[in-house]
């Protein structure tokens, strides 16, 4: 019966690697502390005394997953949260990431074409600061518009959430854990079959759709398990696929004035001067300095797209348990593929100057915009009205990515005596990334237009008298590609023994210690064959060109706005691949070494910590100690501009560096219900091998900012406090408050400086086609922010986080299956580098959102249950302009919020009928400029950047338990 409830109570709690609580527990309940969880994942100490292991009520559903998580913070020593599966293959929710959110600290960051959690951030610290591992082992994986960023990292949305059983989430060091995320470490934990051994067949089907695209798509997932003695398998199969849309309005690099665009260095942005020495300019009641200073955007244009998304995955689980032997062969597969189709029609504004009047109107040398009847806003400053010389530019980016995730890990568990454990563990991954893409435009030169925001900026109005379906008004035609492939490889080794002792006062203690190698590499291959298509798009001139146009967009249901044209001259995906295959012209030939590198570390470790349990003053208290000591080797392989000719050669570089790493935790009952947990500890980060290993680059080719590496970069390191009193107040329920503080010491600064193209010694490939001429050169005078990195001083990092979650078991009937959780996060400003005005005021800017919260309402009685669920995130600094570029605009990424729910109905426990509705507020995602000064109003619904609609996704299907 113990046996029996322990594993009711506690599946996936307790770890086969990891496990002091379960060592510790061996001898008096070794089958039930050994019930549930992965191998390898840390696991916590035991229940503090006084409080009974079984008094909890035993639930099913999204209530039990809550119970189960909350059970597990209760045991853990340091800071950690937790998200359980509600039975083997039955995650709380259908994505991972979005599970994610409603952790306190935690921010989530969403993959701009599909929707979906991509990476998170933890306690406001850049995702890349974050570790994740699997099953106890370290992993990097990443997709669509991460392939080529060389960022260290995981990204969620390559998983389907059904492949795992339990996520943990470790905000305050142990010696025990995988060093490198100054955040905290994430550890993914697969399901085996001794987690609930009996004979399991669960199913899942379902289908997707979007509002915006109008499509239904399907997703299927399907497990088996079974334990036959002492040996169990376990086997899943999953499947999704889905079509998003997003619409809206892009300036492509923010706003400027002629006043400022016009001066040498440019102040902002970009460089843009009106042309009031054409005949035509009139400017009506407004003086020349008033529409100077007015601002226009880089680009004014609208902006469509389709993503469609196909995810396929496999986990497998091969188990023997018997008697004080665990052993298991673990396998993780996933695949993601993504096709996305963008289109964008709209005016170019940047770099417009006229230096050459007997140009071509609109063209190089004459392409200034003539104010011919404009408007002020007085409110923005936005300059608006009709405008001579204007240029419009039809263009499509047609893009394939794919990842393929693989692993595979054997574990070992062997229980020696009571008291002494051995582990081990050997396991490896690979995560192979491939994108590429063409972007294919055209222009109509020289025309007036005429543009007005009215009250919705992102879908403005446009006209002008040409026609913009006619090929025949197009030219100026340009091509861009680009290949991409991005590749992370693993193996880890990994030796523990855990060993149970007793010391005098009736305390007793738990000494774990290990060794850990680590050999990781991550590889960038880039090609670009922009040149070659150049040439072909010449050789078939605008006759050529025009022939291959069509007016039918090639993206249907596609909201624009009533001011915006529904038709213009634009390629088709089957023509532009047909013609300008990326696949046949990116080869090997055009291998780009400026930007590709191979980068390996071999890390080799030591730990060793204890558990400390004891009474002090009657009540329970329970400290971890340890420390853990890392030797990292680097070995570099690049490519680095050498000799006369500054052509590019192999270059190599090696170094290493060793870090020892303390920790200290404690957990105090104050009273039985109340508990007290601190913790204290130095963690380190590498910094970002795109910055590392790679030499001058253009991140972006359609941003005219360069990124120089520094080999020499150290990690940076943190000295990190927490503390935080938590309530048990009842059965399920806690509420809580923590605070906690990071030092950071060599911090990763960035700094930029303004610089030409041709200073930079690249190719005019590294900017994509929006930056060439018709001969596919850059003007060597294209102003560049230059950022460059390096260790600085000393950084603060500090918040506070709350927590609430009730089963409200107290109201009456029908009410009683009402419950409720929530958390909040907020963190001090922080940023790497001040923002100061051009009087020089400082303003207080944060690189993260100060703050975040979540909030879950849900009821669950009988066979009914739903779930509301809100997530929000405050505004953060956009990366791209973390200083002021001499316009007194800060860049600011939109506070925004996502709503989501869920409803189903078991009819019994073979079917389960569910609807489940992803972003029904419609969150609109958008950057925006903010005045400084306060003189032109905050920019929140007037001078955005990027503003798009994604549309609702409603799910609907069964699911089921055989």
């Amino acid at each position: 019966m113990k046996k029996t409830i322990l594993a009711t109570l506690l599946p996936l709690a307790l770890s086969a690697a990891y496990g002091p609580a379960a060592m510790a527990q061996d001898s008096a309940a070794q089958g039930a502390s050994e019930a549930a969880a992965p191998a390898a994942a840390p696991e916590a100490a035991a229940p503090a005394a006084g409080q009974d292991p079984v008094s909890t009520v035993v639930v099913t559903g999204f209530r039990s997953s809550l119970q189960k998580a909350l059970n597990l913070k209760q045991q853990a020593i340091g800071v950690r949260d937790s998200i359980v599966a509600e039975d083997i293959g039955k995650f709380p929710e259908a994505n991972i990431a979005e599970s994610l959110q409603r952790v306190p600290g935690i921010i989530l960051n969403r993959d701009e074409s599909s929707g979906e959690g991509q990476r998170i951030s933890i306690r406001g610290l850049p995702t890349e600061y974050s570790i994740t591992t699997l099953n106890g082992a370290p992993v990097n994986a990443t997709s669509t518009s991460t392939i080529g960023s060389a960022a260290r990292g995981f990204n969620y949305d390559v998983f389907a959430s059904e492949l795992f059983g339990r996520v943990d989430f470790y905000k305050s060091p142990l010696a025990e854990l995988t060093e490198g995320g100054m955040g905290g470490v994430v550890d993914l934990q697969t399901p085996r079959p001794f987690d609930n051994p009996k004979r399991t067949v669960r199913y899942a089907l379902s289908a997707s759709y979007n509002t915006m695209s109008k499509k239904t798509d399907p997703t299927g997932f399907a497990l088996f398990s079974d334990t036959w003695g002492p040996w169990g398998l376990l086997a899943g199969v999953s499947h999704s696929s889905s079509v998003n849309n997003r619409s809206g309005f892009e300036a492509t690099g923010g706003y400027n004035s002629s006043a400022r665009g016009s001066q040498s260095p440019v102040k902002g942005n970009f460089a843009v001067a009106l042309d009031y020495d054409d005949p035509r300019a009139n400017l009506g009641s407004y003086t020349r300095s008033d529409v100077d200073n007015a601002l226009l955007p880089r680009i004014y244009r609208f902006y469509g797209s389709a993503n469609d998304r196909t995810r396929d995955g496999l986990v497998s689980s091969l188990q023997y348990k018997d008697g004080g032997l665990n052993i298991s062969l673990d396998t993780l597969y996933s695949k993601l593929t993504n096709t996305r189709d963008e289109m964008y029609f709209g005016l170019l504004v940047r770099n417009s100057k006229t230096t050459n009047r007997s140009a071509p109107a609109g063209q190089t040398g004459h392409s200034g915009f003539v104010p011919v009847n404009v408007q002020i806003d007085r409110e923005s400053n936005l300059l608006t009205g009709t405008f001579g010389n204007t240029s419009y530019s039809s263009g499509v980016t047609y893009s394939e990515d794919e990842t393929r995730f693989g692993y595979t890990a054997l574990n070992g568990r062997w229980a020696v005596r009571d008291g002494l454990v051995l582990t081990g563990q050997v396991s490896g991954n690979s995560s192979k990334a491939t994108s590429y893409q063409d972007t294919l435009s055209g222009q109509i030169f020289g025309v007036d237009s005429t543009i007005s925001y009215g009250d919705d900026h992102v879908y403005p109005s446009l006209s002008s008298p040409v026609s913009y379906t006619d090929p025949n008004n197009f030219q100026g035609f340009g091509i861009g590609t680009g290949w991409t492939r991005e590749t992370d490889k693993a193996k880890q080794a990994r030796v523990a023994a855990d060993w149970d002792y007793g010391l005098p006062g009736d305390w007793t203690g738990h000494l774990k210690a290990g060794l850990v190698y680590v050999d990781t590499e991550k590889g960038i291959n880039k090609r670009n064959a922009t040149s070659a298509m150049t040439a072909k798009l010449n050789t078939l001139g605008n006759t050529g060109m025009r022939s291959g146009m069509t007016s039918a967009l090639p993206i249907s249901n596609l909201d624009m706005g009533a001011g915006w044209p529904h038709a213009w001259g634009t390629f088709t995906r089957d023509y532009t691949y047909s013609t300008f295959d990326p696949l046949a012209y990116n080869t090997e030939a055009t291998f780009t070494p400026a930007q590709s590198f191979t980068a390996q570390e071999k890390v080799s470790t030591f730990f060793v910590q204890s558990d400390f349990k004891g009474q002090v003053l009657d009540r329970e208290l329970r400290l971890n100690a340890g420390v853990r000591y890392a030797k990292t080797e680097t070995l570099i392989d690049n490519f680095k501009q050498q000799g006369a000719g500054l052509t590019y050669q192999p270059n190599q570089e090696k170094g290493s560096y060793t870090n020892a790493l303390p920790a200290l935790s404690a957990a105090l009952d104050v009273t039985e219900n109340l508990m007290w947990r601190a913790s204290w500890g130095k963690t380190i980060s590498r910094a970002s091998l795109s910055i590392i290993a790679a030499q001058t680059v253009i991140p972006n080719p359609f941003d005219n900012t360069a990124t120089a590496g520094n080999p020499s970069l150290r990690p940076q390191q943190s000295k990190n406090l927490d503390t935080s009193l938590e309530w048990y107040f009842q059965p399920g329920s806690l509420l809580s408050a923590a605070v906690f503080k990071k030092d950071l010491t060599d911090a990763t600064v960035s700094s930029t400086t303004n610089v030409t193209f041709g200073s930079l010694g690249l190719p005019d490939t590294a900017l994509g086609a929006i930056f060439q001429n018709a001969q596919g050169k850059v003007d060597p005078n294209l102003p560049m922010t230059l950022r460059s990195y390096s260790n600085a001083g000393k950084q603060t990092l500090k918040g506070y986080e709350l927590a609430y979650q009730q089963a409200f078991t107290f109201l009456p009937e029908p009410f009683k299956g009402l419950g409720a959780l929530a958390s909040f996060t907020h963190i001090d400003p922080f940023n790497s580098a001040k923002w100061i005005t051009n009087a020089g005021k400082e303003i207080e800017v944060n690189s993260v959102p100060k703050y975040a919260y979540s909030a879950t309402g849900y009821y669950e009685k009988g066979p009914l249950a739903v779930r509301l669920s809100y997530n929000y995130k405050g505004r953060s600094l956009h990366g791209d302009n973390p200083r002021n570029l001499g316009d007194d605009l800060i860049r600011w990424r939109a506070a925004r919020g996502y709503l989501d729910a869920s409803i189903a109905y078991k009819i019994s426990e073979q079917l389960e009928l569910r609807l489940d509705a992803l972003n029904l507020s419609n969150t609109l995602a958008y950057d925006y400029f903010e005045d400084a000064t306060g003189q032109y109003g905050s920019g929140k619904r007037t001078r955005m950047d990027y503003a798009k609609y994604d549309g609702r996704t409603i799910k609907f299907g069964i699911r089921g338990k055989l």
